[in-house]
This record gives C-alpha cells, structure tokens and sequence, in this order.
C-alpha cells in the first residue's frame, strides 16, 4: 500500500440518525453556494480501495454535497475525473475467493483489480477543463499547500494543476475564486508515518509550527473574498481498520507449534499459548538487546502486513514480523500527541475565523461502537462494517455519504441553512464477489 490517507465520520446532529429530521424546503440560509470548491487530500478526491478512479470520484462526498447546493442556487462542479475504473496510478483493490500460497482451500481475499484496463492517458494534464471544484489531492499534506511546483512531485496533481511546475497547490484551489469551501486537510501530515510503521523510510510527522503557518495561510486565503465555509478536522488513526483489524493478540497456534516455539525461546519472557487460545505476535524491536520480543497490548500490526507470510512462512511467530508493519507504543504515543496537537491548531484556526469545524476525532469513537441510518448498520469493521472501502482507510461511497450528511447537518446549524440529507441507500457500500 503505496498511499493511504486518513479518514473519519461525524455525527453532529445525528445521535438517533433519524432520517425525518430532514427540512422539509432547501434553503441556502447565510452561505452562498454558487461557487464552492472542495479543498483536501484523498478522501477529498475520492479515493477508495487503495486508488483513485471514476466511480469513486464521481460518488466522492464533495460531489454529493454539490448535488445538495444545486437545491439551493449552488452552480456547476467540475472534477478532475479519470478516464476510467482500473484506478491510477496502480490498480484497485477487489475482493475475490482464492487460495493463499499455502492454503487448502480457497477463501475470500482482497487482490489486485482484474478488470480492463480502462485508463491510458490517465496522466495527460487536464487542467484546460478547469477550473476544478474539488481539488482533492491524493498524498497532500497541509505544509505542501505553499509550496511552489508542488505538482511535480506528486502524480495527481499533476495531471490537473494549470502550472504544474510553479504554482502553489493553494494557488490551484484558489481559481475558482470560492463563494463556499470545505476544508478537510492534516491527515497526512501524521498518517505516511503511522502506515509506514513509523520507520525512517516514511515520511516523517510535519513539524506543528509549519503546520500551523500553512493551515492559517489556506483558511485565510479562502475566506479572503468573503467566503464562508466549513473545516473538517483529523481522526484517531488508532480508530480506523488499517490500524484495528489484525489483533495485536491474534497469533493462533496448534498445541505441537506453541511447545516449539516456546523451546525456541526459551530463556527468554515470551509464552505462547498450549491451550489455542490466541497469542501475541512476535515483532522486530530495535530497542531491546535480542532485536525481537512479543507485541504487546496498545500496539498495532497493520493492515499491509502480507498475511500469507504469516500463515506459510511463520511471520510473527518464528520469524519477527519486520517493523515496517507494526506501530510500537512509543509510536502511536507520538501519533495520537501529533493528531491532539493538529487539531488544536485546526479549532483554534476556525474559531479565529468564525468557521465550524466538524469533530472527525470524536465521531470515529461513535462509529466503532455502531451507528444505523436509515435501517443500515455501520462500524469499523474491515469488510463487513460497510463504511470503509478495502484499504481499511478509506471510505466506501456509502461511508461517503455519511461524511456529506455530517458536513450539511454543521452548514445547517451554522448558517441557518436548510439543506436536505443525502440519502445513503442510494450509494454503494462493498462490492461482493
């Protein structure tokens, strides 16, 4: 998993999700919808199963709030869309049944995407078809948005961006000269270090004080003409499928490999369980003398881990699982200071500019637990919770569905508009094989 961005819900409003709290007559209220630009990274974008294509920008949650404003005087909105759904620039993730390199039988499993390839020229600049609407860069952090040729450097922008080798990418966003944003940036200013297992080879965490600067510098400058708006700020990575679905105590053993790999290490304070029920992994800690030492409770094994490395070559057991693939304590203490400090730049930054902010953080806590709407039951869950797409980040276009509904009930509330709900039941959730 090369790029996978953060992401989280919002529940403001919606603590019984009643659909019949829906205004009756769309109103715009205070906020003037005739010109509104999407400002973010990948979830922005629309980014779902571990790539950017069509579909996915087309039901992206900018795209449905769009539809909303267009009840209430909002004007036209133009994505940068892909020719088609292979995704790019790599393939996307599909479920399919199919035997592991050492299973018995055939089981589902997340692979590659085996459709046509519907994607040339994918990578063509398509800025004449601007200005864009929703400028959702995928991989954007909030400290690259005054960087000057930023698109050069990332694949995406580049093929949308009008001057790709000198503007800004604010300078993009601000083209449309805003009459409304959305803002939902920061996320990966902390989230390449936490999928990259906090290992040097990832991108480090932005330094808050840059952060800072250029979160004010956006704001400012959309709101510059008068325009109002609404921010979004960042989740708990900790809350999120990528981070959750493999149990830090989820090494099942048989009671023959239990007794050899606690002869293995004997001498040592690692056990493993003779009598099935789970273990903890064994992980690589350059921290301890040994180099190894069993995971413990609080600390993460990623979704990027190769699970048929586990099951035939005994990852996390006999042989350590590499680094790159586990968040230690130490790590996800740093995560959760770097969010905790974001988002209170993000709060003190929308207060200081009378904007709203809607509490992605808090929601995620909301959704672990479960939420229903309109009769659909959400969570977590990777696969069966319905809410985020197979890279365990992202969202399925149901989920965003959910985040423009948390984003209308913040517009209604601050700017005495009455905009309806989107109704989730028509978006997609997962696609079965």
């Amino acid at each position: 998993m090369k790029k996978l961005y953060i992401i989280g819900l919002l529940a403001i409003g919606f603590a019984s999700c009643k659909p019949q709290l829906e205004p009756s007559k769309p109103q715009q209220g205070e906020a003037d919808f005739s010109r509104y630009v999407a400002v973010g990274n990948s979830l922005t974008a629309g980014f779902a199963d571990g790539s950017l294509y069509r579909y996915g920008q087309e039901h992206s949650y900018p795209s449905m709030l769009a539809k909303q404003f267009a009840q209430v005087g909002g004007g036209d909105f133009v994505q940068p869309l892909l020719p088609g759904n292979y995704g790019y620039p790599n393939a996307k993730m599909m479920l399919a049944v199919r035997r592991g390199f050492c299973d018995a039988e055939a089981s589902l499993k997340v692979i590659p995407f085996e459709g046509a390839l519907d994607t040339p020229g994918s990578s063509t600049n398509i800025s004449y078809q601007g200005p864009f609407n929703n400028t959702g860069v995928p991989g954007i952090r909030c400290i690259d948005y005054l960087v000057p040729g930023y698109a050069m450097y990332n694949p995406y922008a580049k093929r949308f961006f009008y001057n790709p080798t000198g503007a800004r990418p604010l300078d993009e966003v601000l083209r449309i000269n805003p009459t409304f944003f959305t803002l939902w940036i920061g996320s990966n200013d902390v989230l390449s270090y936490a999928t990259g297992g906090g290992e040097s080879s990832s991108t480090g965490i932005s330094d808050l004080n840059l952060f800072s600067y250029s979160y004010d510098s956006v704001v400012r400058a959309l709101g510059r003409n008068g325009a109002k708006g609404v921010i979004l700020n960042i989740p708990d990575v900790a809350s999120i499928p990528f981070f959750t679905t493999i149990p830090a105590k989820g090494l099942t053993l048989t009671k023959n490999d239990a007794d050899q790999l606690n002869a293995k290490y004997n001498g040592t304070d690692m056990r493993f369980n003779t009598d099935g029920s789970p273990s903890y992994f064994v992980i690589q800690d350059s921290s301890v003398p040994r180099g190894y030492r069993q995971i413990k409770a609080g600390e993460m094994v990623l979704l990027s881990v190769p699970l048929d490395s586990i099951k035939c070559n005994k990852w996390g057991s006999a042989v350590p699982l590499p680094a790159k693939y586990v968040l230690t304590a130490n790590e996800v203490s740093k995560i959760k200071t770097a969010v905790a400090s974001f988002n209170q730049v993000i709060a003190q930054t929308a207060a200081a500019y009378n904007l709203p902010v809607v509490d992605m953080n808090a929601y995620l806590g909301t959704l672990m637990s479960g939420i229903k709407f309109n009769g659909i039951s959400f969570n977590t869950t990777f696969v069966s919770g319905g809410a985020f797409s197979l890279d365990g980040v992202h969202l399925t276009p149901r989920g965003y569905a959910l985040v423009a509904n948390q984003i209308i009930a913040t517009i209604n509330s601050k700017y005495q508009a009455t905009l309806p709900w989107v109704d989730v039941t028509a978006y997609d959730g997962l696609k079965m094989p």
